[in-house]
């Protein structure tokens, strides 16, 4: 890549290299959430040759430095250079909570002053530690079940932002180095946001988390969940090979519809089309996640467990049950547990693997459906929604 298209790259997916004017002292570029094609030409551009790209990586996503004077093996000249030009420059952490069940949450500070929250959740006696990954600050969709939908939309994250998260969850921990002791083992992008409305920023930030100089996951290991953007789906089978997962949540349209309103843009039928093309493609075999939250008195009884089973038929999937975890004025309920136990055996008599995904984090709000962060709303949707529950309450 040459210099002119390091600059046209770091453009669009890294807007803190910026162009700077006669006698301005140039504004530092953060490297975090640069490709490897982009630092090599980032490197070139310094007059330097590429390969301290993969040096460099290693630095920041294997050792999570963020120090060029600790980066030994770069020459004194190069760290001096570099810190005078870039910097890596990560979320500020505003809060780091612990649950009681090993749960840990960042409130993490991103540029704007905005917050978002990131997730990780340990599992199979810390074996297996899944980091839940937000894309935007806020959402941009409005699921009637979701509190973060509440909180409005602000912007997409840039791909620095977003791997920042993974960076920043990464450093909290040792040792980095050893892949059977990684901090992270697994990333979903389930946080806040649709992943797939902030598709330029997030495809190259899950390269980074697949990239050996990266954080070196399986395909396999990083998930993709979305409510349904279709044209999205079709495009992301081209340029990544990751897991897939849908938030489903409803069998029909007419309660989609209220639930995800995404659906009256792209059905269930266009949405479930666009899943088996996507596995078409895929170069193994693999199954789609279905997302379900069991909502009490909504979507929880049995015909709601046969119309699931009928609508998914041929698709090879497995389907995760969320039990509706609450927030404030929702006027919804969290179903009860031989519910979620009923609902579950229903759809196994039908074929269906179906495991029970319990709130993990939900005494520090961490669980799913859960996290709001902070968001100067340019939606107005939040402050729409407050203005509603006061009226409910009159």
């Amino acid at each position: 890549m040459t210099t002119a298209a390091f600059q046209d790259a770091s453009t669009t997916t890294s807007p803190d290299a910026t162009s700077v004017a006669p006698g301005q002292a140039p504004e530092r570029v953060n490297l975090l959430g640069m490709s490897r094609a982009q630092l090599e030409a980032f490197f070139l551009s310094i007059g330097e040759k590429k390969f301290r790209a993969a040096q460099l990586m290693k630095w920041m996503h294997h050792e999570g430095c963020d120090d060029f004077a600790a980066m030994t093996n770069l020459s004194k000249a190069l760290r001096e250079k570099l810190a005078r030009l870039a910097e890596v420059r990560g979320p500020s952490v505003v809060y780091e909570g612990a649950s009681k069940d090993g749960t840990r949450k960042w409130v993490l500070e991103v540029e704007d002053g905005s917050y978002v929250e990131t997730v990780l959740i340990p599992a199979d006696n810390g074996k297996r530690r899944t980091l839940c990954v937000s894309s935007q600050v806020g959402c941009s969709l409005d699921c009637s079940f979701c509190s973060t939908g509440k909180q409005g939309f602000q912007r997409n994250l840039t791909a620095a932002e977003i791997i920042g998260q993974v960076w920043v969850a990464s450093r909290s921990d040792v040792p980095r180095n050893d892949s059977r002791q990684r901090p992270v083992t697994n990333v979903v992008m389930m946080g806040m946001g649709e992943p797939l409305l902030n598709y330029d920023n997030v495809v190259p930030a899950m390269h980074l988390m697949l990239e050996d100089d990266g954080y070196g996951l399986s395909k396999r290991r990083v998930t993709l969940s979305t409510s349904g953007v279709v044209p999205k789906i079709d495009k992301l089978s081209d340029d990544i090979d990751v897991s897939l997962a849908i938030s489903l949540h409803a069998a029909n349209d007419e309660l989609r519809n209220e639930l995800v309103p995404l659906n009256r843009k792209y059905n269930i039928a266009t949405l479930l089309d666009a899943c088996r093309r996507y596995l078409d493609k895929s170069p193994e075999n693999r199954q789609v996640t279905v997302e379900y939250t069991l909502i009490a008195g909504v979507n929880d009884q049995q015909e709601h467990a046969t119309e699931l089973a009928e609508v998914l038929e041929g698709l090879p999937c497995k389907i995760n049950l969320i039990p509706f975890n609450p927030f404030p004025h929702s006027g919804y309920e969290t179903p009860s547990r031989n519910q979620c136990v009923r609902f579950q055996r229903w759809l196994d008599e039908l074929g269906y693997t179906a495991p029970i995904r319990m709130a993990r984090g939900d005494d520090i709000d961490a669980a799913c459906g859960q996290l709001v962060g902070r968001v100067k709303d340019r939606t107005k949707r939040q402050a729409r929604y407050i203005q509603s529950v006061q009226l409910d309450a009159n």
